[in-house]
């Protein structure tokens, strides 16, 4: 079996065991994760993901839309120092 069928092949409840096993560092029954199968794991998070959902609901996601930044003035620019406003 190739990576692509074995990430076919996982469903929802192996994704969320596998999710969870990267975030705690071990298995169900309380096994730890060596530094090898946590990789492993979360490659085939990210994949599964990258399958399954849309973008901004992935494993790793960053919203990277321009936002206000706190303490900005709209005529300021953000490539130059400005000071901090402590107030």
């Amino acid at each position: 079996m190739d990576y692509q069928q074995l990430l076919k092949s996982l469903t929802p409840d192996i994704y969320e065991n596998l999710k969870r096993a990267v975030e705690l560092g071990k298995w169900p029954n309380g096994e730890r994760l060596s530094a090898e199968q946590r990789e492993t794991c979360m490659q085939a998070v990210i994949a599964w993901d990258a399958m399954h959902k849309p973008e901004e609901e992935r494993t790793g996601y960053i919203h990277t839309e321009k936002h206000d930044h706190c303490g900005s003035d709209e005529s300021d620019s953000l490539d130059e120092p400005r000071p901090l406003k402590w107030s």
